[in-house]
């Protein structure tokens, strides 16, 4: 169990490699910059080592505890099939704006233009709760609800993000390389996760880790869950 010098956090090093945290990709997918963070192989698979992890996790809940604290906003980002439904759930319960499809280019940098789309979106959203689309066709109420249902795909996790957030949580940084490159252009602060084949010097808190399994993920996205409520009730 690793603890901060206030016992704010409880990081569990067994719990983590019962849900796989420890294990990396094989080894000839590993980016050299994370070899420090390697402990051995394993059956040609690289082991990460969990005192490091739990080292920087503590370091970026620490983070993300001082930014809810401040009234910032935390952006979850997880638009891998296997983890679009965890981090939505992770992110509606701790009421966190969240991207877990296609990561729209401009969302950050060109976030005025998606500020005007998120708004005809509300609006379109009202109408249909007002019952102001009955006043059309049903063939124009057809169009409209496809074009809603469209809408509330790409924005129903940021709607209620009224500027750049201070911080996002990436959960595999290869994959939503964008959101990466954009947090970094507008400085927005990163927290990741960054397995054995990604480079972990591109994110501000990096959190050695399993980025695959479902598991893993879920013990770290739940650990920032616990720090969320906590910094609320502040």
């Amino acid at each position: 169990m690793v603890k901060t010098k206030k016992n704010e956090f409880r990081i569990d090093i067994e719990k983590m490699m019962e849900t796989g945290v420890h294990l990396g990709h094989r080894i000839s997918k590993l980016h050299p910059k994370m070899q420090e963070f390697i402990l051995g192989i394993r059956n040609t698979v690289h082991i990460i080592d969990l005192q490091k992890t739990a080292q920087h996790l503590t370091e970026a809940l620490k983070f993300i505890s001082e930014v809810l604290e401040k009234k910032g906003d935390l952006l979850l980002v997880g638009t891998k099939i296997p983890l679009k439904n965890l981090v939505k759930k992770i992110a509606q319960d701790c009421n966190l704006p969240y991207v877990t499809e296609r990561w729209l280019g401009g969302t950050f940098t060109n976030f005025k233009i998606i500020q005007e789309r998120v708004k005809y979106f509300k609006e379109l959203e009202k109408k249909k709760k007002t019952g102001e689309l009955e006043k059309y066709t049903k063939k124009e109420r057809r169009g409209l609800e496809k074009e809603l249902q469209d809408l509330s795909q790409k924005f129903g996790g940021i709607k209620d993000l009224e500027k750049i957030p201070e911080a996002v949580f990436i959960c595999d940084i290869s994959k939503d390389k964008l959101a990466l490159r954009e947090a970094k252009i507008k400085g927005v602060k990163v927290v990741a996760i960054v397995d054995t084949n990604a480079d972990p010097t591109l994110v501000d808190y990096p959190i050695a880790a399993n980025d695959d399994a479902v598991s893993s993920v879920k013990y770290i996205l739940e650990k920032v869950a616990e720090v969320v409520k906590k910094a609320r009730q502040k």
